[in-house]
């Protein structure tokens, strides 16, 4: 007896030694790369300064922690709870959500790959058989009889080579996958709100210096009419004029056409229809501009972009289908067994002399099928190939976008510096103008012309400041957004 059991015993802890072992590649996480910067786009530690709204210098602080909810660095409480309502009730991130939902279900249903399935069953039938042919098939008494079964089967797939290991691996890799890809709707859909705020905050200061300088176009026009009418201006003179009001004019209705639909867009953000548009509007001056900003070295940028890491678990995903396909390819073993009651009456069911079990084991290797199983295989190395070419792109294009970001930054300020100074020019080449009007030494029409510089260069100040506002945005998105200082409550 004693030898009976030692063998068993050895039997179930070979099985469980080779359960143990998995074929196909042990998944290792990429190395990060090894370079120390962002090569030329690595820019001074602050960017230049001007005294105007929007124009503080932004220092560059490297490995400074980013913050989850890095959009009230802007200071703007309106802001903020814009970016609140779109997290909650955009349908992009609830699709995500649903999903990697989806992806913790499958990963459950993958694990009972592990454990025996146990099926009950129960049967009735009613018979008869042809006596004068065949003999009884049962100890019924008459050649119609009824027959009740009740019976448990057992079936269980030794994981021998590690096939249902792998699988599991898999599924356990696409949870991460789709945990990353919730993740980065979330980064993505944040910048999105505060880029789009911006743009509508810049477009409405656009506008109004427009209509500002569609005024005094029209002043400078009926003061040409004047001067033709004395004989002082020329019909050039006045159709130049009135030529340069139209294109004034022209310019207007695409800056309202795209407000409206900045407005669409933000609206839609939220997760509501055009005709529920949020009641908050934004102005430039209500946005502060973030000074302390974080630059990550691209080493650790890889473990902080969303993209990145769900690139690196498609990978990993990649890898355990390897190990999937090669184990489709190896003997399968199976082990069965049935118990259960058969009775003529249902009375009887579980009586004496009713019961039977089988138990039994089987090997099936294919042996045959065409090289199907050799494809697939092949097919899932190729696929293995191809993600660990994506994870490399995903790698290069976060690299990319803060390389990118860092070269915006720096070009911004320097573009506002240039901007503010024309502006200041130009306001101070008008205030000569009034006062040399008002000695009687220059035309109404010189101090026109003054003030439709001026009007021109308000523009291009505000266009420099947005600028400033949305790249510094974008480089929170290109770090990653934070996304693992979120507080405990909205962490994901």
């Amino acid at each position: 007896m004693g030898c009976v059991v030692s063998s068993r015993l050895a039997v179930i802890a070979c099985v469980a030694g080779l359960s143990a072992c998995a074929v196909g590649p042990n998944f290792k996480p990429p190395a990060p790369p090894a370079a120390p910067d962002y090569g030329k786009a690595s820019i001074p530690a602050e960017t230049p300064s001007v005294e105007a709204a929007g124009g503080g210098t932004q220092h560059f602080v490297a490995g400074m922690e980013i913050p989850g909810q890095w959009w009230t660095l802007f200071q703007s409480a309106k802001l903020s709870g814009l970016v609140e309502q779109a997290l909650k009730s955009n349908p992009d991130i609830s699709a995500a959500e649903a999903a990697l939902r989806q992806a913790h279900e499958l990963y459950s249903a993958q694990r009972a790959g592990y454990l025996p399935n146990v099926q009950g069953s129960f049967g009735a039938a009613r018979s008869h058989y042809a006596a004068e042919s065949i003999s009884n098939p049962s100890a019924a008494p008459s050649t119609t009889y009824s027959l009740y079964t009740a019976q448990l089967t057992l079936s269980y797939v030794p994981d021998v080579f590690g096939g249902v290991r792998r699988s599991v691996e898999a599924a356990r890799a696409q949870v991460e996958g789709s945990r990353f890809q919730l993740e980065a709707a979330y980064v993505t859909l944040s910048s999105n709100v505060v880029v789009t705020v911006v743009q509508e905050a810049s477009l409405r200061s656009q506008v109004a210096a427009s209509e500002r300088l569609l005024q005094l176009q029209h002043q400078l026009t009926e003061t040409v009419q004047q001067q033709r009418a004395l004989g002082t201006a020329s019909t050039l003179d006045l159709l130049s004029q009135q030529s340069a009001e139209a294109q004034t004019a022209a310019t207007l209705p695409p800056l309202r056409k795209q407000l409206g639909q900045t407005r669409d867009a933000l609206t839609a953000l939220l997760g509501r229809l055009p005709s529920d548009e949020p009641e908050e509007t934004f102005e430039l001056d209500e946005l502060i501009l973030p000074t302390e900003l974080p630059v990550s070295v691209p080493s650790k940028l890889v473990t902080q972009r969303p993209d990145v890491r769900q690139a690196e678990a498609n990978l990993h995903v990649a890898s355990a289908e390897v190990g999937v396909a090669l184990a489709d390819l190896l003997p399968q073993f199976a082990i069965n067994a049935d118990t259960g009651s058969s009775a003529l009456k249902l009375g009887q069911l579980f009586g004496p002399y009713t019961g039977f079990w089988d138990l039994g084991a089987s090997l099936t290797q294919t042996l045959f099928d065409a090289g199907a199983l050799i494809h697939r295989r092949r097919a899932a190395e190729a696929a293995l190939d191809q993600a660990a070419a994506q994870y490399r792109a995903a790698v290069i294009l976060a690299c990319q976008n803060v390389a990118d970001t860092l070269r915006a930054l720096q070009a911004d300020a320097e573009a506002l510096k240039a901007s503010t100074e024309a502006d200041r020019a130009a306001r101070a080449t008008l205030e000569v103008a009034r006062q040399q009007h008002a000695l009687g030494t220059i035309s109404f029409v010189a101090v026109l012309n003054a003030e439709q510089s001026y009007q021109q260069a308000e523009v291009a100040v505000v266009q420099a400041r947005a600028n400033r506002y949305s790249d510094t945005a974008g480089l929170f998105q290109a770090l990653g957004g934070g996304w693992w200082n979120r507080p405990p409550g909205e962490a994901l």
